[in-house]
Formats: C-alpha cells, sequence, structure tokens
C-alpha cells in the first residue's frame, strides 16, 4: 500500500544522505528536467587550521656611533662649535674643547629634531648638523682665537722678544729662538692699522686707561707711541668681532699678567704678516 507523499519523503531523505556522503545530487523540477548540478562537501578533519601569522618587529639596528663628547677637544670639537655657532644654538667659542656648554647646545640640537637627547655628538646628529651647516672658514673657527702660531719672524730668533704674527693673529713670547708661551691676538681695524717693524718695549703701565679713547688698557706694555700690547674686555667678549685701536689686544688675562711680569723695559717687539 502507498501512503500519499512517501516518495518525496524518499527523495529528501537521499538527498540528505549524498549530502552527507559528499556527492552530487541532480535534482529534478515539476516538468522532469534536470537543473545543474549542486555540489556537498563535508568538512575535512584532516584540514589544517588556520594559522594566525604573529605580526613581526623589526629588530632594532646599532645605536650610532659617537664621535666627540663631553672633556674631548681638538680640530673636530672646533668645527662642531663654529657650526652650532651657524645655526645658533651655540653662542661661545669655538674653544676646541667640548664643554657643558657645547654638551648643552647639542642637547637642544637633537630635542629640535626628534634624535634622542643624550649631548653626546653621533654620527646621526653629525650628519643632521653637517646638512644644515656650511663648511667654517678659518675666521669661524677661530672666533675667540686658539689658531696655530705662524712660523716666526726671523728676527724674534735672538734675545727677547714680543713675536706678533698678523698672519696668524698670535703672539708668541720668545726668549733666544725659544717659544715660551703663545697667545692670541687682534690688531686695529682700517683706519687704526697697528704699526709693523721693530720696536722695544719703552713704558708699562699696570692699570693703565686710555686718556684719548677713556677705555681701559691693563697690563699695558707700549712699544710704540700709544699703541701697546694689554689685555682687552671687549676681545674677551666679543673676539674678532670688534677690532683695537691699533694696539694688539690680548683676551686672556691669566697669560697677559704673566707676560706682565716677564716682559722688562728694553725688550724687543717684532710686528710682521
Amino acid at each position: 500500500m502507498t501512503i500519499p507523499g512517501r516518495p518525496a519523503v524518499l527523495l529528501v531523505s537521499a538527498a540528505a544522505l549524498a549530502a552527507l556522503c559528499g556527492c552530487t545530487v541532480q535534482p529534478t523540477d515539476a516538468d522532469g528536467k534536470h537543473r545543474l548540478p549542486v555540489q556537498f562537501q563535508l568538512p575535512s578533519s584532516s584540514a589544517p587550521e588556520p594559522t594566525r601569522t604573529a605580526q613581526s618587529t623589526p629588530a632594532a639596528g646599532p645605536a650610532p656611533r659617537v664621535l666627540w663628547s663631553r672633556g674631548d677637544s681638538g680640530p673636530g670639537v672646533r668645527e662642531l662649535q663654529a657650526r652650532l655657532r651657524q645655526v645658533e644654538w651655540l653662542f661661545d667659542g669655538p674653544t676646541g674643547t667640548y664643554d657643558d656648554l657645547t654638551e648643552q647646545a647639542v642637547r637642544g640640537f637633537q630635542g629640535r629634531r626628534g634624535l634622542p637627547r643624550t649631548g653626546e655628538l653621533d654620527t646621526v646628529t653629525w650628519q643632521r648638523l653637517l646638512a644644515m651647516t656650511h663648511r667654517p672658514g678659518r675666521w669661524e673657527l677661530y672666533l675667540m682665537g686658539g689658531q696655530p702660531a705662524a712660523a716666526p719672524d726671523p728676527r724674534c730668533l735672538t734675545g727677547r722678544v714680543l713675536c706678533v704674527s698678523k698672519t696668524s693673529r698670535t703672539l708668541r713670547w720668545m726668549v733666544d729662538g725659544r717659544t715660551v708661551e703663545t697667545v692670541s691676538v687682534r690688531f686695529g681695524s682700517q683706519y687704526t692699522p697697528t704699526r709693523e717693524g721693530e720696536f722695544r718695549v719703552f713704558w708699562k703701565s699696570r692699570h693703565h686707561v686710555s686718556t684719548l679713547y677713556h677705555s681701559p688698557m691693563p697690563y699695558a706694555m707700549f712699544f710704540s707711541g700709544g699703541q701697546a700690547v694689554h689685555y682687552s674686555y671687549d676681545f674677551a667678549a666679543r673676539g674678532y668681532a670688534g677690532g683695537s685701536h691699533g694696539c694688539v689686544n690680548v683676551r686672556d688675562e691669566a697669560a697677559i699678567a704673566r707676560l706682565f711680569a716677564r716682559v722688562r723695559i728694553g725688550d724687543k717687539v717684532v710686528v710682521s704678516w
């Protein structure tokens, strides 16, 4: 006996069974025509689980090499200071010595550009500074003095001599051809030049004040009219940004004090290029 609706139930069961077995079933439409096959597939228990890729963190590179730090000295430090002056991070020097002011200037420069504020001059900081500045000239490198002395004039090789070179802007105190001490000096301007030639010290005045310009001239050693070798507060403060009225200015007060104690009336003074 046929139960109405039973074939339909069997068809559904067959289709479900086919789906469970992973087979293809071709159901028919009401008019008996076959539709396109539909694929059924069971999930495989052996299929690999999707893996989650961990996001890799790039390894930090080596720290940049330190070129100079506090306590170092030399021509490289002098160039660093001259370049820091160009970008207005340093206002003293150059002195050639990596001091606390240089360290502060480097730290400020680093912080402004997002670099680690170490205060040490490393290769990365140096490259950034090079890109922002020009190669300093001799005047910039020795704005406050300290330049190497030129070879002494032949007239300085005998006796006791204050040997002054305009080329290197230095004064050597020499005794019998031997250099005892060297200091940085500056000279008169275009309209009040320092006279050149061979002279003698004819007067020393420890606390001298100019009667013409009313400016102090400590440790003055006069050699030609009103021109003398003496300490200059302006030179100590501004370096070669200024000039004298014809005198030979010294910016190192301790050094000029030693010279004043050693030099005698009658000692030779040679001013040359």
